[in-house]
């Protein structure tokens, strides 16, 4: 073996730092050092002054070390906690009774408590020392009643108090879509499932949390590669606006003569009250029938003449009034999601006063992503 493989190999052995700050840290010590205080105190109370009489078994610590330390991990949900602990502690007590060898009756119990919490959805690691556990001691049944179940279903209460008081959702749900969608960004839910299928082991992770974090990874990536790029650095300045009453004709013409495909609509202050694009006017048409639609669109603009009309005379009349908007100094990577996502193709870019300054369209948008693209 090379030295350069071998200290990859020794490398291997010594674990990456965990990236949580001091309060975090000292948040899940308090969480452990209460809820064992809780558990203890009040089965020693109930287990009364026999003194033979087992209150807490030691599973409990290592299961306090998921509930208040990793309380978003699957291992550490309420069914895990108590089902693993509980079911297992069954399991081994089981063993002991029908296999005399104490080490096959070990050996047996931490598999087949393995199985179960697999086909029971509560895989939970301190099961397998609650197995053993019970195996080695030639526990009763009773034994799994009290301390074991008690003694989960006091940590589960003492987590979700804890853990709720301190800022952090225990239980933990996780949030499985019905149907595979685009959840945004470059992948889809669909294809999450995919690489989980494909990668095929335990994660320590909600399926929830993994799309979030990658998200959230991706996101960063955004805003690595545009850096302090703001809309005002990328947006088409002077844009084209029109007011309410501004004629349909006037608009359409505007539209058609300037090559653009979306008018923002403006008050007196030049604060934007809505917006007007050609798919306002492709709809009114009636986009279903293609023969004559030059036709129909000529007919729906040109000015009727009347005082009262029961068609639209007026951009104010189709516009659009619910307008996604993004002040001229925030980052262009906060926008991604909105152009990618939401299928937005022109965003109006506004000043601290909310009036408009310019527009940030896809093509803007395409044009700063090639500018942040990395060359070689």
């Amino acid at each position: 073996m090379k030295t350069h493989d071998l200290q990859n190999f020794l490398a291997s052995f010594w674990p990456r730092p965990l990236l949580v700050d001091g309060r975090e840290r000292w948040r899940s010590v308090a969480g452990g050092a209460f809820g064992i205080m809780l558990v203890a105190a009040l089965c020693r109370h109930w287990a009364g002054a026999a003194p033979a009489t087992p209150w807490l078994v030691a599973p409990i610590g290592a299961s306090a070390v998921l509930v208040f330390a990793v309380p978003a991990s699957p291992l550490a949900q309420p069914w895990s906690v108590v089902g693993g602990n509980t079911l297992s502690a069954l399991v081994g007590a089981l063993c002991a009774m029908l296999i005399p060898d104490p080490a096959f009756a070990g050996a047996a119990a931490v598999a087949l408590a393995i199985a179960l919490m697999f086909w029971l959805r509560c895989l939970h690691p301190p099961g397998g020392a609650a197995a053993l556990l019970s195996a080695l001691g030639g526990v009763s049944l009773s034994f799994v009643l009290f301390p074991v179940l008690v003694n989960c279903l006091l940590l589960v209460l003492a987590g979700v108090l804890y853990n709720r008081l301190t800022g952090r959702r225990y239980p933990h749900a996780q949030a499985t879509p019905a149907t595979p969608s685009n959840t945004g960004g470059r992948f889809t839910t669909a294809d999450l499932d995919t690489a989980l299928r494909h990668y095929n082991q335990v994660l320590d992770i909600s399926r929830d949390d993994l799309e979030g974090l990658l998200h959230e990874a991706e996101s960063a990536a955004y805003q690595r590669r545009f850096g302090n790029l703001r809309c005002a650095d990328v947006m088409t300045p002077n844009v084209t606006a029109v007011q309410f009453g501004t004629s349909l004709d006037e608009a359409w013409a505007l539209m058609r003569s300037q090559r653009i495909k979306a008018l923002p609509i403006i008050d007196r202050s030049r604060r934007i009250v809505g917006i007007v694009t050609r798919a306002d006017f492709m709809r009114l048409a009636g986009p279903e029938q293609h023969d004559g639609l030059g036709a129909r669109l000529k007919a729906l603009v040109r000015p009727s003449g009347t005082l009262h009309s029961e068609r639209p005379e007026v951009v104010g009349q189709i516009m659009t009034r619910e307008v996604r908007v993004a002040s001229a100094d925030r980052r262009v990577s906060d926008l991604v999601p909105v152009f990618t996502e939401d299928g937005h193709h022109h965003i109006p870019v506004i000043d601290a006063e909310r009036r408009l300054v310019g527009m940030l369209t896809q093509s803007d948008f395409v044009k700063a992503l090639y500018r942040a693209a990395p060359t070689e």
